[in-house]
C-alpha cells in the first residue's frame, strides 16, 4: 500500500508542479467561456448582408410596405425597384444587388405562390437567405391583413402567439433553462476530460516504457501497483483542477455579494449564479460530478493504461489501438444531445446506467432534478454498475498491463492483447 501511495504522490506532485497544469486550469474556464461568446460574435460579424431587388408585377407590393420592413430590421435590405426580368442577373450586380426576386402577375392574396425564386449570381447560406425570407413575408401578411380590411388592433390580435413554459408542480424553482445549460456544461467538462487525462496516463506509461523506466520500477514494485497508483495520481490531479475552478465560483459569488454588486457585469454574474444555487441542487450536482469523474475516469484510463503499455514507440499503433476506447466516449458525447432534450426517455435511462457511457449522460441528467426526473433507483443503479464496471476494466487491463510493460519490439493487437488478459 505504502508503495501505491508513494506513486500516487510521485504522479500528482509531477504533473501540478508543471507550468502547464496552471496555465491550463486559469486558462481552461477562459476558453471555455472565449468558445461560447467567441463563436457568436464571429458568427454575428462574419454575417453576409444582402441586397435584394424586388420587381413586382402583382402591384400588391408597394414602396411603404419595403420601406416599413426594412426600417424594423438592419440585416439585408429590400428594393422595390422598376424593372422587366428580361435583365441577366449580371445586371443587377452592376446596379449593386445580390440578387432580385420577381413578383409573379398571377400572385394576388387570396392564393399566391409556394415559393418565390432568389436569382443570385453565387450561392448563399441560409443564414443569409433566411433574414431576405423574413422580410417578404412581412410584407406578404400586412398585405393580406390589407386586402382583409383589417385595422391596426386587429392585426395585433391576429399576430399575437402564447408562449409555453414549463411548470415543475413537485419543484416549483426548477429551471429548465439553466438544468439545460448545467447539463451542457457537466457533459462536456467530463468528455474533456476523460479524453484528456487518459490520453496523459497512456502517454505516461509509453514514455516511461519506451525510456526503460518501468523496468527500473517494476523491479520494486508489482506492475498492477505501478498502474493503480499512475492512475489515481493523475485522477487526482484532474478532481484537484476541478475543485478549483468550482471554488473560484464561489469566491465570485461571494465577492459580488459581499460588496452589494450594485450594478454592471459583476451585479449580473451574482445574478445567474444565484439562480443556479435556488433552482438546481448544486451540492448534489457536485457530488455527483466528482464521484462519476473519479470512477469514469478510472473505467477509461485503465484501458488506456493497458493500451500505454503495449505500444512501442510508433504512436500510429496508440491511435490504431486507441480507436475503440475514444469512439466509446465520443458516441457517449453524442447520447448527451437527445438525453437533454428529454431526460426520462428509455434511451436516457438506459445510456445513464450503461458504465461507458453513464459518467457523460448521467451528469446531463442530474441537473433535471433528482428523484423527479431521476429516480433515486437509477442514480443508485448507475453508480452501482460504473463501479463495477471500473473494477472490470482495472482487472482486464492489469492483466494487459503486466505483460505488455515488459514486450518490446512487437506490435500487438486487441485480439492479442485480450489473450494476455486471460492468460494463467
Amino acid at each position: 500500500m505504502n508503495k501505491i501511495l508513494l506513486i500516487i504522490q510521485r504522479e500528482f506532485l509531477t504533473r501540478v508542479r508543471k507550468r502547464t497544469f496552471i496555465i491550463s486550469t486559469i486558462m481552461f474556464p477562459l476558453l471555455y467561456l472565449g468558445l461560447i461568446f467567441g463563436t457568436g460574435y464571429i458568427a454575428d460579424k462574419t454575417r453576409e448582408d444582402l441586397k435584394i431587388a424586388l420587381i413586382d408585377h402583382s402591384g400588391l407590393f408597394s414602396e411603404k410596405l419595403v420601406q416599413l420592413v426594412n426600417g424594423n430590421d438592419s440585416s439585408n435590405t429590400l428594393k422595390l425597384i422598376s424593372e422587366n426580368t428580361e435583365k441577366t442577373m449580371l445586371s443587377f450586380d452592376s446596379m449593386g444587388y445580390d440578387g432580385y426576386v420577381v413578383i409573379p402577375q398571377n400572385f394576388d392574396w387570396k392564393t399566391g405562390t409556394d415559393s418565390l425564386m432568389v436569382n443570385t449570381k453565387k450561392s448563399f447560406g441560409m443564414g443569409a437567405i433566411n433574414p431576405v425570407e423574413r422580410k417578404v413575408n412581412q410584407i406578404w401578411n400586412k398585405i393580406k391583413h390589407d386586402s382583409l380590411g383589417l385595422d391596426i388592433d386587429k392585426e395585433t390580435i391576429l399576430n399575437k402567439t402564447v408562449s409555453l413554459k414549463l411548470k415543475n408542480q413537485k419543484d416549483k424553482n426548477a429551471n429548465v433553462v439553466i438544468a439545460t445549460t448545467i447539463g451542457y456544461v457537466c457533459g462536456f467538462l467530463m468528455y474533456i476530460i476523460l479524453l484528456l487525462y487518459g490520453s496523459q496516463v497512456m502517454m505516461g506509461v509509453t514514455e516511461e516504457k519506451t525510456s526503460r523506466i518501468a523496468e527500473v520500477v517494476v523491479s520494486s514494485v508489482k506492475p498492477f501497483q505501478l498502474m493503480v497508483g499512475k492512475i489515481i495520481g493523475i485522477g487526482m490531479v484532474a478532481l484537484a483542477q476541478f475543485l478549483i475552478w468550482i471554488a473560484c465560483i464561489f469566491i465570485i459569488y461571494n465577492i459580488g455579494k459581499t460588496s452589494g454588486a450594485g450594478g454592471g457585469n459583476m451585479s449580473e454574474m451574482v445574478g445567474h449564479i444565484q439562480n443556479v444555487f435556488t433552482s438546481v441542487n448544486l451540492p448534489l450536482v457536485v457530488g455527483c460530478f466528482i464521484f462519476y469523474l473519479l470512477a469514469g475516469f478510472f473505467f477509461y484510463s485503465s484501458l488506456y493504461a493497458a493500451i500505454g503499455s503495449a505500444i512501442n514507440e510508433d504512436m500510429r499503433e496508440a491511435q490504431s489501438l486507441s480507436f475503440p476506447i475514444t469512439m466509446l466516449i465520443i458516441f457517449s458525447i453524442a447520447l448527451m444531445t437527445p438525453t437533454i432534450s428529454n431526460p426520462s426517455s428509455p434511451v436516457a435511462v438506459w445510456a445513464s446506467i450503461i458504465p461507458f457511457s453513464s459518467p457523460i449522460v448521467m451528469m446531463a441528467r442530474i441537473p433535471f432534478g433528482v428523484p423527479n426526473t431521476v429516480p433515486w433507483w437509477q442514480l443508485g443503479l448507475s453508480m452501482v454498475s460504473l463501479v463495477i464496471g471500473f473494477m472490470f476494466t482495472t482487472w482486464f487491463a492489469a492483466r494487459i498491463y503486466r505483460t505488455g510493460i515488459l514486450m518490446y519490439g512487437k506490435k500487438p493487437s486487441w485480439k492479442e492483447m485480450i489473450k494476455w488478459a486471460f492468460r494463467k
